[in-house]
């Protein structure tokens, strides 16, 4: 191996997990003609995820943002698989696993097992350390983080993370493939939480503080920041989508590496989590969710004690 030495371009990107961000990942890859693998442990779950990406290139069809042509394009540069070792040539390895760090640690040691060439790591994670995830690597000035947002097909943010190992030139190859994925990319420092998510977590965190102390309810506090502060989506509906349990692993990681009591975690949120109401993918959380994924009603938008 080329310890620390980072591919001189990037021509295969290989995405492994195709749940909510790795099938994006993998669809905005290969809509921008990169030769895509899409690996998941599971069979079912790889039909999934690319099941949602042909839903999500019809429904970009019918809005008329995308033709046929992308459609057969993306389609075309689009492989699934779920033997690791078939994507442990691409250039550009992207993992997109849950947030464990010791999971993560063992999906990049064993990547590079399988791999003689030198490859560029980066980690989707929206918390954990890229230098504690590059310890795991024989090479760890090719690990950064490649922190995407979702849904990855319409979200044009990706935070760049920087380890203390991770070297110029994976960084500037990371800046490159963002701007072919048309995504605008910001670089920070390894920090708990980065940029996106330190800021993220703390305003959902407060928006949840409020729905217990009945300021008011998910809905009107959600309004407040979307028409008020011109938000997209608010904090509440937002926690729906990203996955309440996902956001309650982040709120601790955060609390205790940061010792700050912004990060402590609500008792509505660990309520929530303890019933299994984990969001727009169990089809509860602060909202309830039809089976198609709309919203239909505020069930849990009264006061929560």
């Amino acid at each position: 191996m080329n310890a620390g030495i980072a591919p001189q371009s990037i021509e295969t990107i290989g995405v492994i997990g195709a749940g909510t961000m790795g099938h994006g990942i993998a669809q905005v890859a290969a809509g921008a003609g990169y030769k895509v693998l899409l690996r998941d442990v599971d069979r079912d779950s790889l039909a999934r995820g690319i099941a949602a990406i042909e839903r999500n290139l019809a429904k970009g069809i019918q809005l008329g943002k995308l033709t046929e042509d992308d459609r057969d394009s993306t389609l075309q540069h689009l492989r699934g698989t779920t033997r690791l070792e078939e994507i442990a040539n691409a250039d550009l390895i992207i993992e997109a696993a849950p947030e464990q760090l010791k999971l993560k640690q063992e999906i990049l040691r064993e990547v590079e097992t399988y791999s003689g060439k030198s490859f560029i790591f980066a980690t989707n994670t929206s918390s954990l350390s890229i230098t504690e995830i590059a310890k795991a690597s024989a090479r760890p000035h090719n690990v950064v983080g490649m922190h995407f947002f979702n849904p990855v097909h319409l979200m044009r943010l990706v935070e760049i993370v920087v380890g203390k190992a991770t070297g110029d030139a994976t960084v500037e190859l990371v800046r490159e493939v963002s701007a072919r994925l048309r995504k605008e990319p910001i670089v920070v420092r390894d920090v708990p939480g980065f940029a996106s998510s330190r800021l993220g977590v703390a305003l959902g965190l407060e928006a949840m503080r409020m729905l217990e102390q009945g300021v008011a309810s998910a809905k009107d506090i959600d309004t407040a920041m979307e028409l008020g502060y011109n938000h997209p989506m608010g904090p509440l509906k937002l926690t729906d989508h990203v996955g309440l349990d996902i956001r309650l692993n982040i709120a601790e990681y955060l609390y205790r590496e940061l010792g700050s009591e912004t990060f402590q975690p609500p008792d509505v949120l660990r309520k929530l989590v303890s019933e299994g109401k984990l969001g727009k993918k169990t089809g509860e959380g602060f909202y309830n969710w039809s089976e198609t994924g709309n919203q239909q009603s505020a069930g849990n938008s009264k006061q929560l004690r």
